[in-house]
């Protein structure tokens, strides 16, 4: 059973768990970190489950989970909360939420409760109509793991691949070296912000016409990175 998942949780340490342990399950994810981002990604990339804290910035996730129920996707909501208040998790189950965990919790037992929601809902990653993630003339199949440019076919390392994924589905976005990091940790052993550096070359070798005169994969100096180029 693969799905892409889509992780909302704003403690970066929380989400990098939850992202390597669905990895380890075969599993793709999108991870945000506020409730604005998380319903722009949900709605861009139709995601077969959301994993989503209440406790987010911008849009928490009891709205969060509102505006999902109140439109026209319909997909599986598994809530973490570290209030166990009776009346706070009756609110996010009757907002719509497929489940919830309190947290402190074991990765094991999430990663249980996933394959539980997953199984019931009937919503894998083969039952989307098209899991690719398109901008700035970019390809990205996180079920394939394949990677076309102008419909070019690009080899690229995991952690190029995720850095890439990442981007992609945030056109236009700023990312810091550090939020790049976290992307490739679990495939990349040399997990310095420097590494990030070098990825970024590499991909640009890889995608531009002109590595030295990148259109696709700027620099934003003093800040980071970002794919610009939009969506088709």
């Amino acid at each position: 059973m693969c799905a892409h998942v889509l992780v909302a949780e704003d403690d970066e340490m929380q989400a990098e768990l939850i992202r390597r342990s669905l990895l380890a399950e075969g599993h793709s994810a999108t991870v945000v970190h506020d409730g604005a981002a998380a319903l722009d990604a949900a709605r861009r990339l139709r995601p077969d489950l959301v994993v989503l804290d209440l406790m987010l910035p911008v849009v928490d996730g009891f709205g969060v989970c509102r505006v999902l129920r109140g439109g026209e996707e319909d997909i599986p909501v598994l809530m973490l909360t570290a209030r166990s208040e009776e009346d706070d998790v009756l609110l996010g189950l009757e907002l719509g939420a497929d489940d919830y965990m309190t947290k402190p919790y074991s990765p094991r037992e999430l990663m249980a409760r996933i394959r539980t929601v997953l199984r019931r809902s009937g919503r894998t990653a083969g039952a989307r109509e098209d899991p690719v993630v398109r901008a700035a003339g970019l390809a990205v199949d996180p079920e394939r793991h394949e990677v076309r440019c102008d419909d070019v076919p690009v080899e690229c390392t995991p952690a190029e691949f995720q850095i890439l994924l990442a981007m992609a589905a945030e056109p236009e976005r700023v990312f810091t070296r550090r939020q790049l990091l976290q992307c490739t940790r679990g495939f990349d052993r040399a997990s310095t912000e420097r590494a990030v550096d070098v990825h970024i070359m590499n991909l640009r070798r890889k995608i531009e016409a002109d590595p030295r005169r990148p259109v696709r994969l700027l620099t934003v100096f003093g800040v980071g990175y970002k794919l610009s180029g939009g969506r088709p």
